[in-house]
């Protein structure tokens, strides 16, 4: 597996996390936990096999003729680094509403499994971690995530965070962010791009703002890796299901001050900022995070084993109403709408694919083309692009306070003295 293949590197994992497949090749522990609606009771989901995909099926049965939330993605690696729902921050209150367990269904070597679909408002984390990256500490760590689920709001982010939930300053993150975010960095082409959340500032290379090499990328499924040491740093992606992977940065630390050296803290978020900002949406599958800077040979290994395990795209299953469902009012547009609402008139939506995201989903249902335009708007506060990541809300939460199936809320005095 892919931890197999960091170890013989000399840069092991410290953190493996996975709802599809086991990621160290005799691995046949817990990859996650779900929690069903009916009775409220928890199920492990394993390997098939050590070293194998889920057991879908397990959660299938389990699941049957009720709801259910991912509650717990273990961590494969010795490290006990298991990320769980994230508790409130700067940014917004929690706790984060849990992923629905059947809304991205995929297959793996031709087997079932799901993935992690993060809509607005959910988040995992572990801020109590084991082995971790801190200060100016090297670290590697990749992620699979779906290149057609994304959207412009603050953050979707995997990896290195603050560890009490805060904004604590410029250096103090090194995450993974995928989506079309303009805030504060941005790459060639319209996004989605991969970028390097280091609180305070996404960053597409060198540069604060534009960085000509970093690609917009939409590969249905996406190999992003980020690795960060003293004044050094890089950048690179590719297609999960094939081929190898391009070099989108790899140089010294940004040229604005407070990243030389970094202040990492040690923290580990999924969906989120390090702050709580939790406005937006993306599907993971796995990731890890290692101990030291891994080699570009090392790396290139990696993605020759995450093309050979065979992800494919699954049709969406069954299930009712949970936390990040979509839903249909009858007789009328489809929206993606989050939250608790469960009127008559709503019915959740199943006959979606989950590489579909919100702008589709409105061009899907005939809404005019002023509203997707709009969604498909860069992060904004009173018409002004965002100056801090982490304080992020999407463009149309000026407007109308709906915002990809999130309601946004007010802005605090805080944070509107900080625009």
């Amino acid at each position: 597996g892919p931890c197999d293949i960091y170890a013989a590197g000399g840069t092991p994992c410290v953190a493996a996390h996975s709802t599809t497949r086991a990621l160290y090749g005799a691995y046949n522990g817990p990859l996650y936990q779900v929690k069903r609606a009916s009775d409220n009771t928890t199920k492990n989901i394993v390997p098939l096999a050590a070293g194998g995909v889920a057991d879908a099926a397990a959660q299938d049965s389990f699941c049957a003729n009720t709801s259910c939330v991912i509650t717990v993605i273990y961590d494969q690696s010795p490290r006990g680094n298991n990320l769980t729902q994230a508790p409130g921050g700067g940014a917004a209150g929690g706790p984060d509403n849990l992923a629905n367990a059947f809304e991205a269904p995929v297959t793996v070597g031709g087997h079932k499994a799901y993935g992690v679909y993060v809509a607005p408002g959910t988040g995992y984390r572990n801020n109590n971690t084991n082995g971790i990256a801190t200060g100016d500490q090297p670290e590697g760590m990749y992620a699979i995530f779906n290149g057609k689920h994304f959207n412009g709001g603050c953050c979707f982010d995997y990896g290195n965070a603050e560890t009490n939930n805060l904004d604590t300053g410029n250096g103090h993150m090194e995450a993974l962010y995928f989506g079309n975010n303009k805030g504060w960095g941005w790459g060639s082409g319209n996004g989605p791009w991969v970028m390097a959340d280091l609180e305070n500032g996404l960053f597409s290379g060198v540069n604060r703002g534009f960085n000509a090499n970093d690609p917009s990328v939409d590969n249905r499924f996406l190999t992003a890796m980020l690795k960060g040491g003293p004044n050094q740093w890089a950048l690179r992606g590719g297609d999960a299901q094939s081929g190898g992977l391009s070099t989108f940065y790899n140089g010294v630390r940004p040229t604005v001050s407070g990243y030389n050296p970094m202040h990492k803290e040690g923290a580990i978020i999924l969906g989120i900022g390090g702050d709580n900002s939790k406005w937006a949406q993306g599907t993971f599958y796995e990731g890890v995070m290692t101990q030291g800077y891994p080699s570009d040979a090392t790396e290139n290994a990696v993605q020759a084993n995450i093309t050979a395990a065979g992800y494919n795209s699954g049709s969406t299953s069954t299930g009712t109403l949970t936390p990040g469902s979509q839903f249909v009012r009858a007789g009328r547009h489809l929206l993606p709408h989050h939250g608790q609402q469960r009127g008559r008139h709503l019915l959740p939506v199943r006959q979606l694919p989950d590489q579909v995201h919100p702008p589709l989903q409105l061009q899907a249902t005939g809404l005019s083309e002023r509203l997707q335009q709009r969604a498909r708007q860069p992060c904004t506060i009173a018409g002004r692009p965002c100056s801090l990541p982490s304080r992020c809300l999407p463009a149309t939460a000026s407007s109308s306070r709906t915002t990809h199936g999130a309601h946004a809320p007010h802005l605090t005095t805080r944070q509107q003295s900080q625009h």
